[in-house]
């Protein structure tokens, strides 16, 4: 028997960041949705939140997944679900990426309370700042400046 304990903080957003889930209520019923099909999947949610326009995932991963497996599975069945239920307005759909780090046994606490305060946390900061502060913050700064074309914004954030 194999014995794994791998967190992975996933983040993905909406397509285009269009603020789809306008309302805690639809957020929590999304969250909810995305919890049980994970289970269902043999995957372990250990925290889940996130605001009009994007998700976080604590998840643990088994020795037996990958990170892009996981990402593919709740991304897609979520998006499928969301459709299914028209839960909102125009078509639903996910971003293409996501992002996604490993989470030492000694941040699992801290990172929880940040996933568990997003409402707080995006009334006085956007999910692009999120975004920027993040790619900054894990050493992705080549690849945010390339997608987004801003060359100087590690000064920022460094």
């Amino acid at each position: 028997m194999s014995f794994v304990k791998v967190y992975i903080h996933f983040v993905w957003g909406t397509k285009n960041r269009v603020p789809y889930f306008d309302t805690p209520k639809l957020r929590q019923k999304v969250w909810h949705h995305i919890r049980e099909n994970a289970a269902k999947k043999n995957i372990f949610i250990d925290y889940i939140n996130g605001y009009s326009d994007h998700c976080h995932c604590l998840v643990s991963l088994k020795a037996n997944q990958s990170v892009s497996e996981i990402a593919k599975l709740l991304k897609g069945e979520s998006s499928h679900w969301l459709n299914q239920q028209n839960l909102t307005e125009n078509r639903f759909e996910w971003q293409d990426d996501y992002f996604a780090v490993s989470v030492s046994e000694s941040m699992i606490e801290k990172t929880r309370e940040y996933i568990k305060n997003q409402e707080k946390h995006h009334s006085e900061k956007t999910f692009q700042q999120e975004c920027e502060t993040m790619m900054f913050r894990y050493d992705f700064a080549q690849k945010w400046g390339q997608l987004t074309g801003n060359k100087s914004a590690k000064a920022d954030y460094a």
